[in-house]
């Protein structure tokens, strides 16, 4: 029996394209997703198709906009949390959501883990082969709903978390790009009136006769400098880009310190501080609901944390709490959690409602995360104008200074 549970989570589901004649005698193809050529000569068999080719169809060198997202899951899951409130069988709904997936790497993945369940293998042992798409978390909560037996109710909790999770995700993307945004912006005008628009003035004013002005000048050498050195500049900011990016990705201790200081940003630094809050009442909220016990959510609330500073106080706070500390108590000694998300959390303790209290925490922060995000796009407005009128007005005003002096210059 072990034997033969080991063979069947080793399957693989690949795509394959075939050629057949069905029951009227007329050629068709098509392409079938089975774990072996023998599975999908099975099931044409069954549709009365006589298939006469069949390959593996082979993988695209590239793959773009097909990867799958955490997007994408969070639309399966409130699927099968809606089939499985509906009464449908795990497994028959599985087969209907792969059947309906548009994009190829969702479908495939799907048919992958209806492939395994059918195979009489847990769901949520099956879900952890892809860790890249199903965190410990997400498992964890699906392997209590398996045992609780209540897994309609467990993914219904999951799919609300995964929904206010890529929810408040997509805010704090929206509040940190658009001040890059700007910047980027602003950086590639004045860039290019560098490069482009005052040599060409530079000509006019060699044949002045008279001293620039020194702000004249001064744009004037940054001109040249740039035009100069433009390649190097573009390469450099690509190399500076690429380091970083590699840097971040490899080191623990980087990746910290970056974490601590976006934290200390004006305007989005108290964004973030709202995000990492309702992320992990979130977390803490429905990891507790559904059954697992104190210690162990916190474990999932740090790692779901999406900051370092976060994950160390969380983290903290479960060692606290381990010794005998009640949860509130062991948050305000890392004075990192709010006073008001504190006592929220001494009332749900003492009214034996800790996860209802967390819910509410959660749903407070996010809205403020919400509001904030706006509130930034508003400011950002003029900003913007701001800052770009006074990097173009300024080289302006630097180039007409001399055709302002011109009378003088020519009496």
């Amino acid at each position: 029996m072990a034997a033969s549970r080991a063979k069947q989570v080793s399957i693989k589901i690949n795509t394959y394209q075939w050629q057949g004649v069905n029951r009227k005698g007329q050629r068709i193809e098509g392409e079938t997703t089975a774990a072996n050529e023998q599975a999908v000569k099975t099931q044409l068999r069954k549709q009365a198709i006589a298939v006469s080719k069949i390959k593996k169809k082979p993988k695209p060198l590239f793959q773009f906009g097909n990867k799958v997202k955490a997007a994408d899951i969070c639309i399966v899951t409130r699927q099968i949390a809606t089939m499985l409130g509906a009464g449908v069988p795990l497994v028959q709904a599985l087969e209907i959501i792969g059947k309906g997936c548009d994009k190829e790497t969702m479908r495939k993945l799907m048919e992958e883990i209806h492939a395994h369940v059918s195979a009489g293998n847990p769901l949520s042992e099956t879900l952890k082969r892809h860790p890249e798409h199903f965190d410990d978390l997400y498992c964890d909560l699906v392997a209590s709903g398996e045992q609780s037996g209540a897994l309609d109710s467990i993914y219904d909790r999951v799919a609300t978390y995964k929904e206010k999770a890529e929810a408040l995700k997509a805010k704090i993307k929206k509040a940190m790009t658009y001040p890059a945004i700007v910047i980027l912006v602003a950086v590639v005008v004045t860039a290019i009136l560098l490069v482009f628009v005052v040599p060409s003035f530079e000509n006019i004013f060699s044949n002045f006769g008279a001293e620039l002005p020194a702000f004249t000048l001064f744009v004037i050498g940054i001109s040249n400098w740039l035009t100069s050195n433009l390649w190097l500049v573009i390469l450099g900011a690509f190399a500076a880009s690429f380091g970083f990016a590699r840097a971040h990705r490899n080191s623990k201790s980087l990746r910290d310190k970056t974490d601590a200081l976006i934290l200390k940003l004006p305007v989005v630094g108290g964004i973030l501080h709202q995000a990492a809050v309702a992320r992990y009442t979130r977390t803490l909220s429905t990891t507790f609901a559904a059954g697992v016990p104190l210690i162990d959510a916190l474990d999932s609330a740090a790692g779901a944390s999406g900051n370092a500073v976060y994950r160390d106080a969380i983290q903290a706070v479960r060692s606290d709490v381990s010794s005998g500390i009640q949860l509130n108590n062991a948050m305000r000694q890392t004075r990192r959690f709010p006073d008001m998300v504190c006592q929220m959390v001494m009332i749900g303790e003492e009214a034996g409602s800790l996860d209802d209290m967390l819910a509410k925490v959660a749903s407070i922060y996010e809205q403020q995360v919400d509001d904030a995000v706006d509130n930034l796009s508003s400011m950002l407005e003029p900003l913007i104008m701001v800052i770009i009128g006074t990097l173009v007005g300024g080289l302006i005003v630097s180039m007409y200074l001399p055709i302002f002096q011109l009378g003088h210059v020519v009496g």
